[in-house]
């Protein structure tokens, strides 16, 4: 999905140095005609979290008949997008010539690279009617090495994502292994996700990593002690750590190695702020490829 707003605000009350939760951050909501969507990274103070640059929840949002979502082609490089949804359905279109609905469960990894583009709209039948979306997309910086590998499009189907059962919690990993269990989904760096849906009361170890942050999708959850509420997404240290949920909740785990530093701007990620410049010009001057099936329409850059 194209960037449209930026900012977050932050409250970091359990952050004395001595819990499992370094900070806390606290999306602010944007209204994008209709359709809120709450931006977690990156932030002033948390860059990104192990290779996750980017994280945004996306409604839930009811739409009425002739209504939905309608993201123009844009274009993306040196990294990879996740989408991963709990209701509703996008159409995924990209320069590489990929059609695909993704629907709740499914992963839908968009590996950019040395540049694609994409659009996200939905199919003529599910506008035709009311209906909702919610899920979230995140982008993976890509590592240095592999930047500018030529860009790709991999989905996998609900049914391929692994589920476990964590402390009596039934588990999905999405990316990256956790509890034993390692997921289909390709990777380019350590990666972590995973997704939990506890209810009130139950408890689960958290799986480590280099980095890590827990985003609490729905419901109010504590780690070690500390208050993490609904839409909070709480950065924690390593080491061991409990999470325990005051109210049913639905979690998303992320994290993995440290990564080097990298530049956002608009749509574009990258180590080098030469290439973030490259890649507005080509843009602009419309080198980028097309989109099968969505050729008419774009997103200009942003002035």
């Amino acid at each position: 999905m194209s960037i449209e707003s930026k900012g977050v605000e932050q409250d970091c009350d359990c952050s004395d140095g001595t819990g499992a939760v370094e900070q806390i951050i606290q999306p602010r909501d944007r209204d994008l005609g209709g359709f809120s969507v709450r931006r977690v990274l990156p932030t002033a103070r948390q860059k990104m979290v192990g290779p996750w640059i980017f994280f945004d929840h996306m409604g839930p949002a009811t739409f009425s008949a002739g209504e939905g979502i309608n993201v123009r082609p844009h274009p993306h490089i040196n990294l990879a997008t996740v989408t991963y949804l709990f209701e509703g359905e996008i159409l995924h279109r990209d320069s590489l010539g990929s059609l695909q609905a993704i629907r709740p469960g499914d992963i839908n990894l968009m590996v950019a690279g040395k540049g694609i583009v994409h659009s996200e709209r939905e199919r003529p039948e599910v506008t035709a009617q009311t209906h909702t979306l919610h899920g979230l997309q995140l982008w993976l910086a890509l590592p240095e090495r592999h930047e500018e590998i030529e860009p790709a499009f991999h989905h996998y189907p609900e049914a391929d994502i692994p589920t476990v059962i964590v402390d009596e919690v039934p588990v999905r990993v999405m990316m990256g292994t956790a509890f034993g269990t390692t997921s289909p989904v390709k990777t380019f760096a350590d990666t972590l996700y995973v997704e939990a849906h506890l209810q009130a009361g139950q408890c689960m170890t958290l799986p480590d990593a280099e980095e890590r942050g827990v985003y609490v999708a729905s419901g109010v959850v504590s780690i070690d002690d500390c208050h993490v509420p609904e839409h909070g997404m709480a950065i924690l240290r390593s080491g061991p750590s409990v999470l325990r949920a005051e109210q049913e909740s639905r979690i998303g785990i992320i994290g993995g190695e440290t990564m080097s530093k990298r530049f956002i701007e608009w749509n574009f990620v990258s180590s080098r702020k030469e290439r973030i410049e490259q890649a507005k010009e080509d843009w602009k001057q419309q080198r980028f490829p097309l989109v099968p099936g969505d050729e008419d329409e774009y997103i200009p850059l942003p002035e």
